[in-house]
């Protein structure tokens, strides 16, 4: 998630929920795709088009339709070599949607999850190897004595698809904790095969401080081998009080991540406070300034004790969103559907109710555009079709699977 398009009309096409619905952009420049009041007016950005990037706009028409529809609260979505869709869905159910959208029963062998609150079954990716090994990996929260903690397993699905086979948990988070939030948990395969998970730091204010302890994982986004094991070369390895397989640290709930095709990079997005979402390129080592230094304010309102803007030592986001747009999975489009949107971030907009285009130049953001502003539900994850379409689940008891293309 690289060339730069022409700046556009701030409206992002506005389609409607029906299914078949179109929109058409003009070409025109414009401003910013956001145009509320900022959730806290006294932060300055650091650097020139790190919020409110130009808008942009899609050429020509785009439809959306709705593929399928009730599935309970789904949450991670991949594309299997056969065209069809293995989603999961937050109270533990893992399942195949065909690309006309018939809904699977239920795989079976997937272990309990506690599904509370934002807890569950959560993100699932396929092996690099998937043709030889039909491996497919999860992540969860994981049910233990005294709390939960996030994890992450690996199956084989039957070749029938009905059940996955020899499970073998490959990554737990170390500390346990009595909490429903914050979990972080998606997957993504870097080129080299090392495996990355994006772990939140739990929410609750007693947690907050974990994020810039390397003794723990939460907060930090963690690499590993395929296997479970720690690759050599992680940056705390060795560190004393350190966990190896600490990558990145100073997060506070990173929801989606993915690698950008062609440089590798590992791209993250983060839910922030209000006023404080996060785009940010994950460099090994590097603190990312939870709660210590970030955008955004309390809740309620109030700023946040003892954050700065920033802070020495730790990494500033390329992007930051106030409002927020409380932000789930996202990817990079390579397909040949929408050829202006090679090398573009897409990203899911849970409270925004949207799917986010972001152009990307030199690692900075110079254009935002704001789709599916018609469906009116919170979207989730976003993958890119074998045919160059996207598409997106929304995170709802009657969620949907729909289909944006030309």
């Amino acid at each position: 998630m690289r060339p730069l398009l022409l700046f556009a009309a701030t409206s992002a096409i506005a389609m409607t929920a029906a299914c078949g619905a179109t929109g058409q952009t003009s070409s025109q420049a414009g401003a910013p795709v956001e145009t509320r009041a900022p959730n806290n007016p006294d932060q300055v950005p650091a650097f020139e088009g790190q919020t409110r990037a130009p808008g942009v706009a899609t050429q020509g028409t785009m439809t959306h339709n709705v593929v399928a529809s009730g599935l309970e609260k789904p949450w991670g979505l991949v594309l299997l070599p056969d065209g069809n869709w293995l989603v999961t869905e937050k109270p533990g159910r893992l399942r195949i949607v065909s690309n006309e959208g018939q809904i699977g029963a239920p795989i079976s062998g997937v272990p309990a999850v506690d599904a509370k609150g934002q807890g569950g079954l959560l993100d699932v990716i396929l092996s690099p190897s998937f043709a030889q090994d039909r491996l497919v990996y999860f992540s969860f929260a994981q049910p233990r004595q005294g709390g939960n903690g996030t994890a992450v397993a690996r199956a084989r699905l039957s070749d029938d698809n009905t059940k996955l086979e020899n499970l073998q948990v490959i990554f737990e988070v170390a500390q346990t904790y009595d909490g429903d939030k914050h979990y972080g948990s998606s997957l993504a395969f870097a080129p080299d095969g090392k495996l990355y998970i994006t772990i939140g730091e739990r929410s609750d204010k007693p947690k907050r401080p974990d994020a810039q302890n390397l003794g723990t994982h939460h907060g930090k986004v963690v690499r590993i081998n395929a296997d479970g094991s720690v690759p050599q070369d992680n940056p705390f390895v060795g560190r004393d009080g350190a966990l190896a397989q600490n990558f990145t640290y100073g997060h506070r709930n990173p929801q989606g991540i993915a690698i950008q095709p062609g440089t590798g990079a590992v791209w993250t997005i983060e839910h922030g406070t209000r006023g404080g979402d996060e785009l940010n390129l994950i460099e090994a080592g590097s603190n990312y300034g939870w709660p210590i230094a970030g955008y955004g304010i309390e809740y309620n309102g109030q700023p946040i004790p003892g954050m700065n803007a920033t802070a020495e030592g730790t990494v500033q986001p390329v992007y930051y969103w106030d409002p927020v747009i409380a932000p789930g999975g996202m990817t990079f489009y390579e397909g040949n559907m929408f050829p202006e949107w090679k090398g573009n971030a897409l990203i899911g907009g849970l409270g925004g109710k949207h799917l986010v285009r972001l152009v990307l130049e030199n690692n900075r953001v110079v254009g935002e555009e704001r789709l599916l502003t018609g469906l009116g539900e919170r979207i989730r994850d976003v993958a890119v079709g074998a045919d160059g379409a996207v598409w997106v689940i929304t995170d709802e008891d009657n969620g949907k699977l729909v289909r944006l293309s030309r």
